[in-house]
């Protein structure tokens, strides 16, 4: 039936029936006999209409009346309240649309009219169901007719109406009824026992059950995934953090309302369906995609993307406004419809585009990004497909907003992929800056070390290089003039000349050695036993010892610092002196030889070896050639056998 509820309509259908008058007469008369056919059966209906009266005896909890019940939509808006009697109510159950209201009609006022009696002897109480979603009922009764008396309700937010019928009467009710701005409105007309109320009110919500299961189930995932954004954001104090969870908490108020509200009469769930439900999901997706600017650092990384993306923003914000603007202030609830698929329209247009550079593009980040939003946008398309084509939620999997909610959860699922893959490149990240930081840090420390050592190096050459230009030249000075001295006297003999020329020649040795010591050119192995040698063959040449030194052919090359050198010189040195004076020795060997860990220098004499039982127990010799040796970590032994043997051993893989 379309917009054949009115006796103004017929008044309309009649005036447009004079447009006819240039047709053909065979037009008249075939528009003239269904005009006065459907007259006719209106007539019968508003006859009808006043014989069915719903009794009270017949109730048990609940009662439907949708056979005893008449509807009235006003689809040009020239009827009266006080008139409403004369209009031309028909049969509730004739009517086609009246689970599914058309958007024409939504705005228009709309009538329902029924009768009740009561033939018991107690007045009777009940609640009315008319069915969803209303923002607002008004019931009214005729007593007398044609004087509609308004009911005050205390309820009427609720969805329910609440009627008081007293004893062994019969009332008729007239229900105006207001239609939210929403689809899928519907009338009805049932009774309700008071005590029965509440369980009336769980079988409406739970006539899904799986749905609504899996719709508490995945709102509680979004409830988990808005506590992880949120403490991250607190902890962190990144922006990208505090906009998804933004967005989480919108998406996990659609979800979880969608599914508590679920046949839900009450205002409520009126007002979530037809303003709520669009302003939380046009306000998550402008906080997702500024998420993802945040995310992926648009600005800098990809700045095409972030201009659209601004662009969707600003418009997305334009169009919700104007949306609330005619929501609110106007009654064109058609352009409204067409407004809010508009606005779905824009954010699917952007979306794809964002998918295809997301997935197209190297970045991974963006890819794992793209790919739950890709997923989104399927499931979003397959609840489209559902609510077009009509199909009945028989379970879950028929479901529109099972597949919407799918869609939320895999783009959270992907979101937290990119963010696992994203701490981890940051982790890596602050890994490798902190060892570049602590490599720096190491190499101006070891710099500054090194310059240090430069420092103090280049001091050791010039104070090596002062004493022998300044003190050598002295001693030099004094030794030469200790021999001419001795050379004047002739045959005579004067100790003191001889122990000063001596003294000269054993002071100027040392300033040698410890000028060798310091210099840093000599800071080799070959150097240091090129000396070594050079003194033991001087030394032992006027003492009628025979020295041998035998050396590898190939030395390795090991730096041997000044102090090294100057330590085990002086240990070599006592070494060779007390040969001289306490072994009675006539053959020497001095060697240099690889072991598997390092090298040993031997020293072996042929001579009477160490009585340790008449060494002096006040002596030094021995006690510092063993300390000097241990500083500079060097082993050092003394063995008897065949004369004696002092054995130098150094680990150099260490």
């Amino acid at each position: 039936m379309r917009n054949i509820t009115s006796q103004s309509f017929a008044d309309a259908i009649s005036t447009n029936l004079c447009r006819f008058d240039s047709k053909p007469a065979i037009l008249k008369k075939y528009f003239l006999l269904a005009l006065f056919i459907l007259m006719g059966n209106l007539c019968f209906s508003q006859n009808a209409a006043e014989e069915l009266v719903a009794r009270f005896d017949t109730i048990n909890h609940t009662l439907d009346i949708e056979k005893q019940a008449f509807v009235y939509i006003d689809s040009l808006g020239i009827s009266t309240l006080d008139k409403i009697e004369e209009q031309q109510f028909v049969p509730l159950q004739s009517v086609p649309f009246r689970k599914n209201i058309p958007r024409r009609l939504v705005l228009k006022p709309s009538y329902l009219r029924f009768t009740l009696q009561n033939t018991g002897n107690f007045d009777r109480q009940f609640y009315f169901y008319p069915g969803m979603h209303y923002s607002q009922l008004t019931l009214y009764k005729n007593m007398p007719p044609g004087k509609p008396e308004e009911i005050k309700q205390l309820h009427h937010k609720t969805g329910f109406v609440y009627i008081q019928l007293p004893a062994r009467s019969t009332v008729s009710y007239v229900l105006r009824m207001s239609f939210a701005r929403a689809d899928y409105n519907r009338i009805s007309a049932k009774l309700i026992e008071p005590p029965y109320l509440e369980t009336f009110k769980l079988q409406l919500s739970n006539t899904r059950y799986d749905s609504k299961s899996a719709g508490f189930i995945l709102s509680g995932v979004l409830l988990m995934m808005i506590l992880f954004t949120l403490v991250n954001y607190i902890i962190n104090g990144r922006e990208e953090f505090f906009y998804n969870c933004l967005y989480s908490v919108c998406m996990f108020l659609i979800v979880f309302l969608f599914s508590y509200l679920k046949n839900n009469p009450g205002w409520f769930n009126a007002f979530f369906l037809s303003y709520f439900s669009l302003f939380l999901l046009i306000t998550g997706t402008l906080f997702y995609v500024q998420f993802t600017r945040k995310f992926l650092d648009t600005a800098n990384r990809h700045p095409l993307l972030d201009k659209i993306f601004k662009a969707e923003i600003w418009l997305l914000s334009l169009l919700m406004l104007v949306f609330t603007s005619v929501h609110y202030l106007t009654d064109l609830f058609v352009f409204e419809y067409y407004l809010e698929n508009a606005m779905k329209l824009i954010a699917l247009a952007i979306g794809l585009f964002y998918i295809v550079i997301g997935l197209s593009n190297k970045d991974r980040l963006m890819n794992y990004l793209a790919l739950g939003n890709a997923i989104q946008v399927l499931f979003s398309f397959i609840s489209l497909l559902c609510i077009l084509l009509d199909i009945k939620s028989t379970n879950v999997f028929n479901s529109a907003l099972f597949y919407f909610e799918l869609g939320v959860v895999a783009s959270v699922f992907f979101f937290l992929l990119g963010l696992t893959y994203k701490n981890r490149a940051e982790l890596i990240g602050k890994i490798r800056t902190k060892e570049a930081m602590k490599l720096d840090e190491e190499k101006l420390e070891f710099e500054t070390r090194l310059a240090v050592v430069h420092a103090q190096q280049a001091e050791r050459n010039r104070i090596s290089a002062d004493m022998h230009d300044d003190l050598g030249a002295g001693m030099t000075t004094i030794r030469l003039y200790s021999e001419l001295a001795k050379n004047k006297m002739g045959n005579q003999i004067m100790p003191e000349i001889e122990k000063i020329s001596s003294s000269a020649d054993e002071l100027l040795i040392k300033m040698n050695a410890i000028i060798w010591s310091m210099t840093s050119s000599n800071d080799s192995l070959g150097n240091m036993i090129a000396y070594i040698r050079s003194y033991a063959l001087e030394y032992f040449e006027d003492t009628g010892i025979n020295c041998q030194i035998s050396i590898p052919e190939r030395l390795p090359e090991l730096a041997v610092t000044g102090e090294i050198r100057r330590n085990v010189f002086l240990v070599v040195k006592e070494a060779l002196n007390n040969i001289v004076k306490h072994s009675g020795a006539s053959q020497v060997s001095i060697t240099l030889q690889k072991e598997p860990e390092g090298l040993s220098l031997l020293i072996h004499d042929n001579g009477k070896g160490i009585d340790y039982e008449k060494i002096r127990p006040f002596g030094n010799g021995m006690k510092n050639m063993k300390k000097r040796m241990d500083d500079i970590g060097v082993e050092f032994s003394i063995l008897n056998h065949n004369g004696t043997t002092i054995r130098l051993y150094r680990n150099t893989r260490n």
